[in-house]
């Protein structure tokens, strides 16, 4: 059973296909067996229009709305009451729902008022019990409000939580992308130290053995021993160096960079609940890939502490210009909250200093008098 309604969840459509079967299912016990098909084929086309109240719910909402009122007139002018009794029209109730969930509280207001109205031109033109009946729409529909404020309350909060914890992934690959490349950074430092200290020995014993070898061929044995002593030890610290380097992640698996990673981290952000305005001017795509990796991870670092520090409802604009000789970044805060580009270690903050001046960039971050906090960066391109 668990596994079929999660298949229902996939696939919406044959989900309010069933419940508008099961409404008329239900038309089917009222009508059939009292020989009524005219109230039956009213009750199929008010049905038929909750198998799409999802896909259109404001067409949906109309088409039923249109089709209870037929059916007060034609029960009135056929004098025919039956019209009130018809399963189908809980199927008012479900839009009412719809709407609120689906499209908003404004468009369930319009759609409740028009459901009142409907009431009472159904309570003026037929026969009915005023208060029983006022009593019980009265309790489906509030009934209709309620579940719907909390399934969508229930249903915006899954979808906070989904984004913010693609946010946590992201960020925390990020953090793994920079783990793996400062060890080889450090690996490499290794590598340099020992390659330039084995091929300095190395050059100094040559020299002293080419001097040697005529007036002292015992010296320039030993030297030459120690050249090969010297060189296979720096072949054996090689080939274990070259070795940590030699699985390489696939390029697919590296985050995104260029105009397209920004917009990709914008939007992450601003399912996360974070209001981001961006605006990118001039050809970002041709600079460096080391310059490109510089922006995208300054303003993914600047517009994850906005989110962590800047209080409710937050707010950033990024602005990423390309002149001739220079891409700059600003970006600022709504000025609400915390409101600081720093992780609680200042990590982010001095994270993103060493990176701009690995670049040969400037940074500049602080309050402005407004209150908002503002991260300025300047990165040089080359010239082409």
């Amino acid at each position: 059973m668990r596994r079929f309604s999660l298949w229902l969840r996939g696939k919406p459509m044959v989900a309010d296909a069933i419940l508008a079967a099961v409404l008329f299912v239900l038309e089917i016990f009222v009508f059939a067996t009292t020989g009524n098909w005219r109230q039956l084929l009213l009750g199929a086309f008010i049905c038929i229009p909750v198998v799409w109240r999802r896909r259109y719910p404001m067409t949906a909402a109309g088409a039923i709305v249109l089709m209870s009122v037929t059916s007060t007139f034609v029960s009135y002018g056929l004098d025919d009451p039956a019209a009130v009794e018809h399963p189908a029209l809980l199927a008012l109730a479900v839009m009412l729902y719809t709407l609120v969930v689906y499209v908003g509280r404004r468009a369930g207001l319009v759609y409740l008022a028009a459901l009142i109205l409907d009431t009472l031109l159904s309570m003026w033109l037929i026969d009915q019990e005023v208060a029983s009946t006022l009593a019980f729409v009265a309790l489906i529909y509030a009934l209709s409000w309620m579940a719907a404020e909390f399934l969508g309350a229930r249903r915006a909060y899954d979808q906070e939580v989904e984004a913010r914890l693609a946010v946590a992934d992201y960020d925390r690959e990020r953090r793994a992308e920079e783990a793996v490349a400062a060890e080889r950074t450090r690996i490499a430092r290794e590598l340099h130290d020992v390659v330039a200290h084995a091929v300095s020995v190395m050059v100094v014993q040559a020299d002293g053995a080419s001097y040697a070898l005529t007036t002292n061929p015992a010296a320039a044995r030993k030297a030459l021993a120690n050249i090969s002593s010297t060189g296979r030890q720096a072949l054996s610290e090689l080939r274990r160096t070259v070795s940590l380097l030699r699985t390489d992640p696939a390029l697919d698996a590296l985050p995104q960079h260029g105009t397209a990673g920004l917009a990709r981290v914008v939007e992450m952000m601003r399912d996360a609940g974070l209001r981001v305005e961006l605006v990118m001017t001039g050809e970002l795509d041709d600079v460096a890939p080391a310059v490109n990796l510089g922006i995208h991870r300054v303003v993914q670092e600047s517009l994850t502490n906005v989110l962590r520090h800047a209080g409710e409802q937050p707010r950033a604009r990024v602005q990423v210009v390309r002149s001739d000789d220079a891409v700059t970044i600003d970006i600022t805060d709504n000025g609400h909250g915390a409101g600081r580009f720093t992780l609680g270690s200042g990590n982010g903050l001095v994270g993103m200093r060493e990176r701009v001046a690995v670049l040969d960039g400037t940074l500049a971050a602080g309050p402005r008098p407004d209150g908002s906090w503002r991260v300025h960066v300047v990165l040089p391109v080359a010239d082409d």
